[in-house]
């Protein structure tokens, strides 16, 4: 299947979802990890605790009670996205990250549970930015981490990835939801508006691009496509 790239207008971001994309650093991200119970977690044990961004308290972390079967599994899976191209920030998204070796790992996690994964897509957000050396980071961490815990609040959000700006200041942002519907309500929350306003003043230049990750029966074959309403 032919891979392509669709630029939505900056325009279309706040409807589109809450991108949670103001990145700044690059952390790697690690895979599998849980966290141990703290005192705003005592419904759950820690492996139900899992870190797919870069942030590890309690407020960012998606909780694998609320999942199904196959989001816990891709989820997992996605602890292990990292790029491959040094160039990611503005090469294409479908050969800019290991891809192949996070397919690889959800085929084995289903296959060693003994769970029949029958086709179905996922919801993708990709944040290109351009920041000045103007731009203050520390300002623009503090935004970025109120608005990925209001993504969080949903419990919809797989993974959220960011690199580190370029020589040019260009940078990617990327967040994978189990579905579209999940994305809509951070894009009301005070967090998310704040980093909307921020975007204005504090980026040179952005886009959003919206994709369709598509996992085929048993992880046999994947791909990602335009999102189309």
């Amino acid at each position: 299947m032919q891979k392509l790239l669709e630029v939505v207008s900056p325009k279309a971001l706040a409807s589109a979802s809450n991108s949670v994309a103001f990145a700044l650093k690059s952390e790697e991200p690690e895979a599998n990890h849980v966290l141990p119970l703290d005192s705003n977690a005592q419904t759950t044990t820690s492996k139900d605790l899992l870190i797919v961004s870069p942030y590890t308290s309690r407020p960012h972390l998606l909780d694998l009670t609320l999942l199904n079967h196959a989001q816990i599994l891709l989820a997992k899976a996605l602890t292990i996205l990292a790029p491959v191209a040094a160039s990611y920030a503005t090469s294409p998204y479908f050969s800019s990250f290991n891809w192949k070796a996070v397919f690889s790992l959800l085929a084995a996690s289903a296959k060693a549970d003994g769970y029949a994964w029958k086709e179905q897509y996922f919801y993708v957000i990709i944040f290109r930015s351009q920041i000045p050396r103007s731009t203050s980071r520390s300002d623009l961490a503090a935004l970025d981490m109120k608005a990925h815990a209001e993504a969080m609040a949903g419990n919809g959000l797989l993974k959220y990835w960011f690199g580190t700006p370029d020589s040019d200041g260009r940078n990617l942002a990327t967040c994978i939801w189990r579905r579209r519907e999940d994305a809509l309500p951070g894009s009301s929350g005070e967090g998310h508006k704040e980093a909307m306003r921020a975007t204005i003043k504090m980026y040179t230049e952005w886009q959003v691009e919206r994709r369709k990750l598509i996992v085929g029966d048993n992880v046999q074959d994947w791909d990602i496509v335009p999102w189309t309403d």
